[in-house]
């Protein structure tokens, strides 16, 4: 069976190629909403040694002021900011970071007279449908791709979406662009390029995209005060991975609560508030079910062969993170 999966996938590639580019998409007016987006970052920033300091990617303008969408990681903890249309350079400034669904919002400082590309509904949105992937580097490098699943995807960040969504094949420019459905509308921002985009069978390179929908109960908030309305999330500040029924710590952020509680790389959490854990969905839940930042979070850990419970302070991720002034 897995060998007839893997010679299927050149077919169902081949077949996404011949696709018919959706209907809207044969006028490349709407191509000049996404943008490039330039970011610098100090080297003081929290995210500077694992994010870098120059950091390059695509965004959408979504309103008539200047308004982009783009991946939060592209602008976190930036100094100064660049957006690059087809004819000109502005300088932008941050308005929101959104840690819950990692969307970010920019708005120029100068006017851009760029249409802004209109919000879709990614509700609907199922495998085998239809839709382009367009960067900064706009029609000639657009992808036409199908909707390979919807399904949870956990980040190694502390970062959870319950239905994203994964395309294939890959865009190369992924960070920021947009997912455009056949009517043109946006219904996506490009986060990750993934090994595994496909839910079962064998590895396919693919996209994973934030959804839209997560973005709009949450617009006025973010352009009013730079962030959602409503109590933080805890977070710990453990990098982890989770194989083979286990959840493994592969790194600790400096000077974060877990740090702070002993918890170093190479340990195992198996366990939240005396919950069985095996996978990040699991622990991301669990820790998420205690209460809002600066709850304790009860974990049970094996640190060299050893199991013991260790309780973490948790925090405001938006305290520890190094953000601007306008957010």
């Amino acid at each position: 069976m897995i060998r007839l999966c893997r010679l299927a996938i050149p077919i169902i590639l081949l077949a996404i190629a011949t696709l018919p580019v959706p209907a809207r998409a044969q006028n490349a007016d709407f191509f000049a909403a996404v943008v490039h987006i330039e970011a610098e970052v100090l080297d003081s920033a929290r995210t500077a040694g694992s994010l870098g300091t120059m950091r390059s990617g695509s965004g959408v303008v979504i309103d008539d002021d200047g308004l982009v969408l783009t991946i939060g990681y592209l602008i976190l903890e930036a100094d100064a900011v660049k957006i690059t249309t087809d004819d000109r350079r502005v300088a932008a400034t941050v308005v929101a970071y959104d840690d819950a669904t990692g969307f970010g919002l920019v708005r120029a400082q100068a006017p851009l007279d760029i249409a802004p590309l209109e919000l879709g509904s990614s509700a609907s949105l199922e495998r085998r449908d239809r839709v382009l992937v367009a960067s900064y580097s706009g029609v000639r490098d657009a992808v036409r791709a199908i909707v390979v699943s919807r399904r949870p995807f956990a980040g190694s960040w502390e970062y959870l979406l319950e239905r994203a969504i994964f395309t294939a094949p890959p865009h190369r420019e992924y960070g920021g662009a947009a997912l455009i459905g056949p009517d043109g509308k946006l219904l996506g921002i490009g986060s990750l390029m993934v090994g595994h985009a496909l839910e079962d069978g064998p590895p396919m390179p693919g996209n994973m995209f934030v959804p839209i929908d997560l973005l709009k109960p949450v617009l006025a908030d973010l352009i009013d005060d730079g962030r959602a309305a409503g109590p933080p999330t805890p977070w710990i500040g453990m990098f982890t991975n989770d194989q083979r029924g286990h959840v493994f710590v592969v790194q600790v952020a400096d000077e974060s609560p877990a740090a702070e509680a002993g918890i170093v790389a190479g340990d195992v959490v198996i366990g939240v508030d005396g919950r069985a854990v095996t996978t990040m969905r699991d622990m991301f839940r669990a820790i998420w079910a205690l209460g809002p930042a600066g709850v304790e979070v009860p974990l049970a850990i094996v640190h060299d062969g050893e199991i013991s419970e260790v309780t973490v302070h948790s925090a405001d991720r938006y305290d520890y993170l190094r953000l601007g002034e306008s957010y």
